[in-house]
């Protein structure tokens, strides 16, 4: 029975080619905008994550404070509070934190032979590297023994060594950083950029001392970066390095702290938050289209059922009951729904891959999507053919024969 109604409603569609293509037409842009827009919007998201998981896991930075002059605030940074024995209280004093580094930044104009280039310059401690997830590709990262000595020691970063070696090794080579010798003992693995553009390969890293006495002549640092164990104990933590560093010092109740605590964690939180509305909010304008089509599919059907009132009588006369009436009309837009969709997934993956190929936007195709895309137009079907289906099928016989 259902092969044989399946059998009748292709040859029902097959009468009218053009306008059955027509009227999938709706359902094929329809699931062809939504596997697009969603796959947009995935792509988005799979690279706000990938920019966030290259900034570390579990994030915190913490700034020195800001300080007013004449009435004039000077932002973050403004007050010298910060000591490198600050993070090393946090690392000893507050469970939730297993790595604290300080750190110092600065641009300068590097040479090796008779090359130069000018890149960031960070001052960090070995924990850097578990804070901030760095694999290193060739040689060592900074050691305990290179902060204790302010050893003229450096790890530089692809793009450093790429301007400054190009194909020659680099491992055990001598770079000068303000007319001072530093020995390369490492190599950066691949970064990438930061979601503002950044090129996270471009810059070296020593130890800290080294920093702090051969480059910039000073005894405090301009930062702090350290991890948590995980993201649900990032307000613990944050709370328990206030009243450290509030006691460290020593500030009074009803004074203002002389530090900034920056959570990344929470801005990598906000940013995932906006790239999921965003797809979402995508998918769904597609989805507008969908119910056009399932509009479009009943405007046929209903149109279908007026010119083949006589054939429905002819039916009934001859035995046909209501519910086989009603269920080939069913069929009908069911199968112009699925073959809709079907086509709808091939021009939706089609356009998700020429957009990734022409563009560059990064775009990422779920099966589950497609199967939810390729469902859902077929209940539009099923929805949209329901009552031209049950108009067929309550046509009075007699009525229906009488029919021109």
């Amino acid at each position: 029975m259902w092969f044989m109604t399946l059998r009748i409603a292709l040859r029902a569609l097959g009468r009218n080619k053009l306008r059955s293509f027509l009227t999938m037409l709706g359902i094929i842009i329809g699931v062809g905008a939504v596997i697009a827009m969603v796959a947009i919007g995935e792509g988005a998201k799979s690279l706000v994550r990938a920019q966030i998981a290259s900034l570390g896991t579990n994030v915190m930075v913490i700034l020195p404070g800001a300080r007013t002059a004449g009435g004039v605030w000077t932002g973050a940074g403004g007050v010298r509070s910060l000591l490198d024995s600050d993070a090393k209280a946090i690392m000893e004093q507050v469970p939730a934190v297993p790595f604290a580094s300080p750190s110092l930044r600065r641009t300068e104009q590097v040479v090796a032979g008779n090359l130069n280039w000018s890149t960031l310059i960070q001052g960090v401690a070995p924990e850097f590297q578990q804070i901030r997830g760095w694999q290193v590709e060739e040689g060592r990262f900074i050691t305990e023994g290179d902060v204790d000595n302010a050893a003229k020691v450096a790890v530089i970063g692809q793009t450093v060594a790429d301007n400054l070696f190009g194909n020659e090794e680099p491992i055990d080579a001598v770079i000068r950083i303000r007319n001072i010798p530093f020995r390369v003992i490492g190599i950066l693995g691949v970064k990438g950029q930061t979601g503002q553009g950044t090129d996270q390969d471009d810059t070296i890293m020593i130890p800290y001392t080294t920093m702090q006495k051969r480059i910039m002549r000073i005894t405090w640092v301009q930062s702090i970066h350290l991890s948590v164990v995980s993201a649900d104990r990032a307000q613990e933590a944050q709370q328990q390095i206030t009243a450290l560093l509030r006691q460290r010092h020593r500030i009074q109740p009803d004074q203002e702290d002389d530090f900034t605590i920056r959570n990344l964690s929470d801005i990598a939180e906000a940013a995932s938050n906006t790239t999921r509305v965003m797809a979402i909010l995508l998918g769904s304008i597609a989805s507008v289209s969908l119910l056009v089509g399932g509009i479009g599919i009943m405007n046929i059907m209903l149109v279908s059922v007026t010119e083949r009132t006589r054939e429905i009588g002819i039916r009934m006369a001859v035995g046909a009951r209501r519910r086989d009436i009603m269920l080939q009309f069913l069929v009908e837009a069911v199968v112009i729904a699925a073959c809709g969709g079907a086509l709808g997934i091939l021009l939706g993956i089609g356009s998700s891959t020429l957009l990734k190929r022409l563009a560059e936007w990064p775009t990422l195709i779920s099966s589950g999507i497609v199967a939810v895309a390729f469902l859902f137009s077929g209940a539009v079907g099923v929805f949209f053919g329901f009552y031209p289906a049950q108009k067929a099928a309550n046509l009075d016989p007699i009525d229906a024969l009488r029919y021109e």
